[in-house]
């Protein structure tokens, strides 16, 4: 009966030190919270041939855009 008692006492010990533990430190570790995506801008761009492209007629899929520029 006295194990039983010590298992119990330890059990309770251990969930009261995990319930008094803080909450990590997330600025000191450089995490950003994580904010909803918002939905990107219109914008139309032209293709290699020239015809324009508006981003709304591809709503509902997966868009990779690369931008790149030379100086």
């Amino acid at each position: 009966m006295m194990h039983r008692s010590f298992a119990v006492i330890v059990v309770a010990a251990v969930l009261a030190a995990t319930a008094a533990a803080a909450a990590p430190d997330f600025a000191s570790l450089k995490i950003d919270e994580i904010n909803p995506p918002k939905p990107a801008p219109a914008f139309e761009l032209p293709d290699l041939d020239g015809r324009p492209h508006r981003l709304a007629e591809l709503r509902g899929k997966v868009v990779m855009l690369f931008f790149w520029t030379t100086w």
